[in-house]
């Protein structure tokens, strides 16, 4: 008896044919079964044909795993959409180690294969529970273990039978829930490089209004589990902490900046037109820039008093250590707003809507919304960023799926406080704040853009190695994982 049986997405891709060879290549794999979609060119006659309106629906993926229970596999190879070829021995690899593990899931690392012929290790990172987003990356395939699968297959609502694009979302997430999930930090299976944007162009991908529908079902599959396993909450409301002093302003634009000598004055004069009916300062944490920022920021603090020009003691801080730096600081007032060094505020009432708006909803968090522009100001697509994913009963929760919550964010300084500011981090310390905000406390959110977001060569994210991607997914997962373990305290408190 052979071990594995094989499900190939058949799509009439080119290339695709090279992946099927493979798998018939591989003395493991005892069976091969064709998820063909409409309009496909006819499948190989010596692989079995399942007809399947879309990837991945209920009725889809409940006639795969029918498919799989009438094979004699112990294992399912489960390859995701797009060409990839096995190399001898390489699913033997992989099978071996998740049988020896007894995981429920297993996947490894990958080669991308440029059109040359070369290729480069693709590395992936380890699952946790934080990894419940739905564009985990795990490579071309997953190999699932029969003992598992069936026990979730056992269960009459396996597999919710509206799913249209989450039914293998939601497979995943149960068994993982069920066993536990292997990474083989191996490279195994050769891929074709097929998006070769930078990371800066891919980050709005999730974001298109285009996938409206697609997200709200993401988000009804991954709340459903946060159900399951505890992690679930109800909107918070607990109370705002209290002024511990009267602060010198209402309101403080906090903008962090090292080495942005080009735009940091641009943002400055910015945070300095606005308009609002109360007192503000801009607090700008120079992080011992290099380049020329800090004489500027300097400069323009001699000739405008509301200009705070604030440089740590510290030289250790990342971006979540300079805001509190300035939530911390005797100078910062009782709200605190952000903008970063790249940007700008859209027009010269940003600053009043947070303010105004975050104090009518009693609110500890606001979110507005903003568009993304060239470093002229010209527009640039996708355009307006307005996280409209987010609800007032459920988007705490989804909060735990998404990427993001957006931005400018307007904090209430006491609460934020209270909860021990930001991480010393340079990458997702706003959205281990905005986790914690939003597990005791109402946000709010402004959809009307009020915040231009400037993408450019200079930004951060513009063009990430894979090893900066993969940390800084690692780490907002694990954000997410001390963020789960949290609530399900809290949860069974409640409980």
């Amino acid at each position: 008896m052979k071990p594995i049986a094989a499900l190939l997405p058949w799509t009439g891709e080119p290339g695709l044919e090279r992946t099927l060879d493979s798998l018939r290549g591989t003395p493991e794999i005892g069976a091969i079964a064709l998820a063909a979609l409409p309009g496909s060119p006819p499948p190989a006659p010596d692989a079995t044909a399942i007809a399947v309106e879309t990837l991945w629906s209920a009725a889809g993926v409940t006639s795969i795993l029918d498919w799989f229970r009438r094979t004699a596999a112990t294992h399912l190879l489960w390859l995701l959409p797009g060409v990839a070829v096995a190399p001898p021995r390489s699913i033997e690899r992989l099978w071996r180690a998740t049988r020896e593990t007894d995981a429920a899931l297993g996947y490894a690392d990958f080669f991308d294969q440029e059109s040359a012929g070369g290729l480069q290790p693709h590395p992936l990172i380890d699952y946790q529970p934080g990894g419940l987003r739905d564009d985990f990356d795990f490579g071309p395939a997953l190999l699932v273990a029969r003992p598992q699968l069936e026990q979730l297959t056992a269960d009459a609502t396996a597999v919710p039978p509206d799913l249209r694009h989450g039914a293998l979302y939601h497979v995943r997430l149960r068994l993982a829930e069920i066993g536990t999930v292997l990474h083989l930090p191996e490279p195994l299976l050769l891929r074709p490089v097929s998006d070769r944007r930078g990371s800066g162009a891919r980050v709005f991908d999730y974001l298109d209004p285009r996938q409206r529908d697609y997200q709200l079902e993401m988000e009804q599959v991954a709340t459903a589990h946060l159900r399951r396993i505890d992690a679930w909450l109800p909107p918070g409301r607990q109370p705002l902490a209290a002024d511990a002093s009267a602060p010198p302003v209402r309101a403080s634009v906090v903008i962090p900046v090292r080495d942005r000598v080009k735009t940091v004055g641009d943002a400055v004069r910015s945070a300095l037109a606005q308009r609002a009916g109360f007192e503000f300062n801009v607090i700008a944490v120079d992080n011992h820039s290099t380049d020329g920022t800090s004489a500027l920021l300097a400069e323009l603090a001699q000739r405008e008093r509301r200009l705070v020009h604030l440089v740590p003691e510290r030289r250790d801080l990342g971006i979540g250590g300079c805001w509190n730096e300035a939530i911390f600081s005797p100078q910062c007032g009782r709200y605190a707003v952000q903008l970063d060094s790249d940007d700008l505020y859209d027009g010269d009432g940003a600053l009043a809507r947070l303010v105004e708006a975050l104090e009518a909803g009693g609110c500890a968090l606001l979110i507005g919304a903003y568009t993304t522009v060239a470093f002229d100001l010209s527009p640039l697509s996708p355009g307006l960023i307005d996280h409209r994913e987010w609800s007032d009963d459920n988007g705490h929760n989804n909060a735990l799926r998404v990427h993001g919550l957006g931005a400018p964010r307007c904090y209430h300084v006491p609460t934020l406080r209270s909860v021990g500011g930001f991480p010393n981090a340079s990458y997702g310390e706003d959205y281990a704040a905005v986790l914690r905000l939003c597990r005791s406390f109402r946000v709010g959110r402004v959809y009307d853009s009020l915040y231009w977001c400037r993408r450019w060569e200079g930004n951060s994210d513009s063009a990430l190695s894979q090893e900066t991607q993969n940390r800084y997914h690692a780490y907002k997962d694990r954000l997410r994982t001390i963020e789960i373990a949290a609530r399900q305290q809290r949860a069974g408190v409640a409980t």
